[in-house]
Order: structure tokens, then sequence, then C-alpha cells
């Protein structure tokens, strides 16, 4: 008889680690927790739908009968509510007790909540399940007017949904800039120009105080900390993820905002492994802790956990340069590797809609971001797979034709 393997959340992590478990392992009682209503689907290609530029057919992924095929026991709907590492348990909000040999942890996270009155309102929305899409569709069908709150990846998308939808909007930033951390104010002006061409307005050093609500609970509008007033029929809101991790509270598992995982997305339990945005992972290529919540980041920790899971000995480590790409625009936008880890920053503007940032660590290429030549992006994530030094060498990094033919040379020469 195979092995037991248990697997909360049907994300892009944790079904590609159910296929490949299946793949390593053909013998093995393998299921999958989620407590989703439905099967994987697409998270990339949500925002498009929210956009009202996809119908809902193609972002589902797996149907059903995709687990039935490769024997793999789908339970959805299904809240778990503690996990017992001692006797490797899982229980269930049922009541349920789902034994494991290894267990994996692919549970992702809830959009975090702004602390301010009335933000539980109607019309204000979170960006994140395929059920949020489906109503922040429907909500910027109707509305007129809308603000967006938190200046990152996923608040980008808010905006272009209310582009989309003619939605006039305002687009409120803490910082002096869009995705402060990633971006400079110089490079990021090439994003609050495309946003304003969407009449969408980005407003800059700006806190949310409270939210104005109707008669009948409705949004309708946004009050920041200095008394300004927006129109708001719609409100999307970012500002980040809560780990789901409660039912691990009573676990000997090492949580720091996250999971807590090695180079094998193994967590301080033999027994138990993590993959997805879930995880602090241990980056061999960064020499560091960090998270990273990117769509092919998450499939490929799925993959190296459930490889270590079916093997005798963990072996397979983590070795992976992530990208994101935001295609909103008339212009390609592309981060990758860890944007914001670096100890130093080089970046140049080429022209009104091209830009690139690279940020450096340790004398090594950790990330960067690349606004409308995407061509550097294959030499770029080439150097920090190989771990090139590369200080001295800040102008080819930054020529406006850099290729792996003419920077490789240089550097390795």
């Amino acid at each position: 008889m195979g092995s037991s393997y248990v697997v909360i959340g049907d994300g892009i992590a944790g079904s590609s680690a159910a296929e490949t478990l299946r793949e390593q392992d053909p013998d093995a009682d393998i299921r999958v927790l989620t407590d989703e209503g439905e099967p994987l689907y697409n998270r990339i290609l949500i925002k498009e739908f929210a956009k009202g530029k996809l119908p809902e057919a193609p972002i589902a992924i797996h149907e059903e009968d995709w687990y039935e095929e490769r024997d793999i026991e789908l339970s959805l709907n299904t809240h778990v509510t503690a996990v017992d590492v001692e006797d490797r348990v899982v229980l269930t909000h049922e009541g349920e007790e789902i034994p494991y040999d290894d267990l994996l942890v692919a549970t992702g996270g809830t959009p975090g909540q702004l602390p301010v009155e009335n933000s539980d309102a109607d019309g204000i929305y979170h960006f994140w399940t395929f059920q949020d899409a489906r109503g922040i569709r429907q909500r910027a069908e109707q509305a007129d007017t809308g603000v967006i709150i938190g200046a990152g990846l996923l608040g980008i998308d808010l905006a272009a949904i209310c582009g989309a939808h003619e939605v006039s909007a305002h687009y409120l930033m803490r910082g002096e800039c869009w995705w402060r951390y990633a971006m400079s104010p110089d490079g990021a002006e090439i994003i609050h120009n495309a946003m304003r061409e969407l009449d969408v307005t980005p407003v800059f050093g700006c806190n949310t105080e409270r939210f104005e609500v109707d008669d009948n609970g409705q949004v309708v509008a946004t009050i920041d900390d200095e008394g300004n007033r927006y129109d708001s029929e719609f409100v999307g809101i970012a500002i980040g993820l809560n780990f789901n991790t409660e039912f691990l509270q009573k676990a000997d598992i090492e949580l720091d905002d996250g999971i807590v995982v090695d180079e094998y997305m193994r967590t301080s339990n033999p027994h138990v492994y993590a993959a997805g945005d879930i995880t602090r992972f241990y980056d061999v290529l960064l020499g560091d802790y960090t998270q990273n919540g990117a769509w092919g980041s998450a499939k490929s920790q799925g993959q190296v956990a459930a490889e270590n899971m079916a093997a005798a000995e963990p072996t397979t480590e983590f070795r992976w340069v992530t990208s994101y790409s935001i295609t909103h625009f008339d212009f390609p936008f592309l981060s990758f590797g860890h944007p914001t880890e670096g100890d130093r920053y080089i970046e140049r503007r080429y022209s009104d809609t091209e830009w690139r940032r690279i940020a450096i660590r340790d004398g090594r290429v950790v990330g960067g971001v690349l606004i409308g030549d995407l061509a550097p992006q294959n030499t770029l994530k080439r150097l920090i797979r190989q771990e090139t030094i590369v200080d001295g060498h800040e102008e080819e990094l930054l020529s406006e034709s850099v290729h792996e033919e003419s920077i490789a040379p240089a550097i390795e020469g």
C-alpha cells in the first residue's frame, strides 16, 4: 500500500503538488481539501474576467473529473479547523479526522481588511477569489465613480477594471508613488500617466479615514485623513494578505507572517510541507528568507514540495526566478526576481514609456522592473540564476540594447 498524503488548498500550489505526488507515487492515497466551492481556476485571468474581457468558461483549469481521472479525492467546501502533528491527523469543520503520512499546506491568505468606519459596506470589494471577481464586475458595470486603495500589483488590477468599465476613479496611495518599494517616482510616473488615460487619478500621501454610506448601507464616498471627499459607488481595496494559518496555532510549526520553510519547502516539522504565497521560504539564490505570491513561483513550490514528500529524503531545492507581468496598458510591464530586496538600485529611463530598474544585493542581481522593453529579462534572470557578480558592470546592465551575447562577455571576461 502507498503513502497517504493530504493537501490543504487547491490553488496552483496545492493542485500542482497533488499532480506531482500522483506522478511520483502511483499507489499513494491523495486527498485535496479546499474551502472554495469550485476546483482550480486561473487567478491570473480573473482580472480579465472582471474587466469584462473574458467569459467565465476560460477561467477554469480543472473540472472535478480531472481529479477523478488521477485518483485524487477532492473535497470542496471543506474548512480545516486544526492539524494534530503528533498523531498526523487533519481535522475538518464537520468533525472528520483525516490521517496523513505527509501533509502539504497551501492555503494562501485572506485579503487584509481596512480598519476604518464602514469598511464592510456594500460596494466595497477585495480582489482575491473568482467569487470576488464576479461581484467586482457586476458592481463596476453599474458604477460611475470609484476609489482604489492599495498601491501594489493587485491595486493596479482594480484600477484597470475601473478603466475598462468607464468608472471615474481616484487611486489613493500612502506613499509618493505607485508600488513605492519597487519603483522610483520617475519610473512610476509612466504608470501614473497610463492610469490618468483610463480616468483613474492617482492621489499620493493619502490615508483613508472612513467611508460614507447611504440609508441602504451602500458606499457612496471615501474620506481621507485630510477630510477630502471622493465620490465612490465602487471601492476596491488591496492592502495585502492575512495568511491562513489559524488552524496551525496549536501545531508545533514555526510561523513568521506565514509558514517558515527551508529550500525543500519543508516546515519545522519533517512531515509537514508548505507551498505558495503562504510560505516564508529560504531562497537559495537570494541567500535569505523571503515571500513571493506569483503564479509561477507557487506552481514550482508545489512541485518541489511534492517531489520531496514522495522521496525518502528531501533533495530537490526550490530554485526559481519568478516574474509578474501587467498587460493593462499600451506598453508592457514586467517585474522579476525580488525587485524590493536590493541593497542598492540602478535605473534608467529611455522614453516616455520605457524604463528599467535593477535591484542588486551583495554584488549580484536579485530582481528588477522593466517597462516598455522586456527583451533584457532573459539575460537578467540568467545572471540571477548563475549568481553572477556584476559590480562594475552597471553601464552594461542599463545599456538600451542589452542582450545576453553582449553582456556576458563583459561580465565573464
